[in-house]
């Protein structure tokens, strides 16, 4: 082995054209007397170097924010080529990174469902922050700046995370039911997406306690225990995210994670003598310019709004909650929570109504 080890050595040091990194940047390593030797014309000494803020940016649904970036030289000069910038968003399940934008100078180039909302600041020398305008649930995530001169290539992460309340949800026919693609679209008819696995330890780190597996972003299947007990992985497991780790995301069956943030808008409560059904609590919504609230809505406007209603009311799924921020007798638990009434196949009751800002 140290003989193979030493004889590579002396095939690279001897058969490559291309000079050892040495912490130095070259500019020029071609030779113009065209004898096979490798000379270095001119080099610089200037490292650069790109910087992120290392604490996560907060925003929320609908909101503009900007990811700052900034890039510099060691020691400082100004660039003598064009600055290539480029932003992409990393996946939660590694896969391929998602194309954001693309600037040289004051041109860019947005992609996918970035396009019309992003854009580079171009105040400020040596500046690469990304603005996203009208922020989306999707947004969430982890962001890598790229500077790109001539050869040289340094980035850096930024977080993203949206202010928002992550909540369990099982569909009408009951506990899992649903595969991985089929707990995505629950949550959008909801109103949310399926949420990552920050999003629920931070609900988790909030008090959320739920013994039904879910699906998360990633395709995994976890679940929040804050009181260990027999049913919940055991007694004497410590509190903690429990993990199914990875599932097949057709076969497998499981209820969803969903996350929700910030209302562009309001919900407001309808009621009627004789209470609604379903149908009739839909119509009363339209009939008020509004439609009749999604499930992520209401925690939406109980977390944020402080929203507080000891009145049960139809929402879009077909199911009867109520959100309850003071809890009071004949309300429920002790706790803070929107409570639920399950899906009732009939009965009468109010309705949450949501209108778009």
């Amino acid at each position: 082995l140290p003989l193979l080890l030493e004889a590579t050595l002396l095939q690279l040091a001897s058969g490559s054209h291309h000079p050892f990194y040495n912490g130095f940047y070259y500019n020029n390593i071609m030779n113009d007397k065209g004898n096979g030797q490798d000379k270095v014309v001119s080099f610089n000494e200037a490292r650069l170097v790109v910087e992120t803020p290392k604490d996560p940016v907060y925003s929320s649904n609908g909101a503009n924010v900007t990811l700052p970036c900034h890039y510099r030289y060691e020691p400082d000069r100004e660039s003598k080529r064009k600055i290539r910038i480029k932003w992409s968003k990393l996946r939660d399940d590694y896969t391929k990174e998602q194309d954001v934008l693309v600037a040289i100078g004051k041109t860019y180039m947005a992609f996918g469902n970035f396009r019309g909302r992003a854009h580079i600041i171009q105040a400020g020398r040596h500046e690469a922050s990304l603005v996203i305008s009208d922020v989306h649930l999707q947004d969430d995530g982890k962001y890598r700046c790229e500077v790109i001169e001539g050869l040289e290539d340094e980035n850096d992460v930024v977080d993203l995370r949206l202010q928002g309340i992550v909540f369990p949800y099982q569909p009408p026919h009951g506990q899992y039911r649903l595969n991985f693609h089929e707990a995505e679209r629950v949550c959008q008819e909801q109103g949310a997406i399926l949420a990552t696995f920050n999003q629920l330890f931070q609900a988790w780190s909030e008090g959320l306690d739920w013994c039904n597996a879910g699906w998360l972003a990633d395709g995994t299947v976890q679940y929040p225990i804050r009181l260990p007990r027999k049913p919940c992985g055991g007694l004497h497991l410590a509190p903690g995210i429990r993990s199914y780790g990875p599932r097949h995301r057709h076969l497998h069956r499981f209820d969803a994670f969903c996350f929700s943030s910030a209302l562009r808008g309001e919900i407001f409560y309808l009621d009627h003598p004789a209470g609604m059904t379903l149908e009739e609590a839909k119509q009363s919504c339209q009939d008020k310019g509004a439609e009749i609230a999604r499930v992520g809505h209401l925690y939406s406007a109980w977390k944020f709004l402080g929203l507080d209603r000891c009145n049960a009311g139809w929402l879009a799924d077909g199911s009867v909650r109520y959100p309850i921020t003071k809890p009071r007798a004949n309300c429920g638990p002790a706790e803070p929570g929107v409570r639920s009434f399950g899906f009732p196949s009939k009965g009468r009751f109010g309705v949450f109504c949501y209108k778009e800002r």
